[in-house]
């Protein structure tokens, strides 16, 4: 179905359509390779450690996102590899039900490329993720090939995104950079700092606290 057929439907569908119940579980394929979820879980450690004290968001991998009261599985539904939906209650969800979250698409998709699914993600995919989703910034990532390339939303069509001098990709919605550190994609702050995980956090604290001659165990 193309993307216009597809808006199309969605324009008419009546304000008086009976939706479908918003507990809707999750029906996502399991991710092909240990990397695809190794960097999917990386993406989420990050960003959740570095918005610890935010509850005004939700960011998640894999999950589907239900959004037409239609419910063709074939049609209309999708399940990026990773996103983040700002100004939204961070809970847990069985899944992303668009009219049970005010109306609300992702602000920040993350697709892991694979050989079966790269040329869905940059074709049919990015078409849907611009004029349905209308996500304001979207990119992918081939851990394997290391392809990776960013987009930002400007009058309703996708510009690609310029690379710094780190070769990071800057992300409008959340204020962050991203890019390529030992083969996988990671976050970087705007002044170029790795965004880090819990566990390099601890590793960071320790380091510091032996140069003080402080032992770590005993703290």
């Amino acid at each position: 179905m193309t993307i216009a057929k597809e808006l199309d439907i969605q324009e008419s569908i009546c304000q008086d359509v009976i939706f479908p119940p918003g507990d809707l579980y999750s029906d996502e394929p399991p991710l092909e390779t240990e990397i695809h979820l190794e960097q999917i879980m990386l993406l989420l450690k990050c960003l959740k450690w570095l918005w610890r004290d935010r509850n005004d968001f939700y960011a998640i991998g894999n999950l589907t996102i239900y959004y037409s009261p239609r419910q063709l599985k074939s049609e209309y539904f999708r399940g990026p590899d990773f996103f983040v939906v700002l100004g939204t209650q961070r809970k847990t969800r069985k899944s992303w039900v668009v009219w049970e979250e005010d109306g609300k698409y992702p602000h920040v998709i993350v697709e892991i490329l694979s050989q079966s699914t790269a040329n869905t993600d940059r074709n049919l995919k990015k078409k849907i993720y611009q004029e349905t989703f209308r996500t304001p910034d979207y990119f992918w990532f081939d851990p394997f090939t290391q392809e990776f390339a960013g987009f930002h939303l400007v009058d309703g069509e996708y510009q690609p995104l310029q690379a710094n001098e780190q070769g990071n990709l800057w992300s409008h919605q959340l204020g962050l950079h991203l890019g390529i550190y030992d083969g996988l994609l990671r976050f970087f702050t705007a002044d170029g700092q790795l965004v880090p995980t819990p566990e390099e956090t601890a590793e960071r604290l320790a380091a510091k606290l032996r140069e003080l001659n402080i032992d770590p165990d005993t703290i």
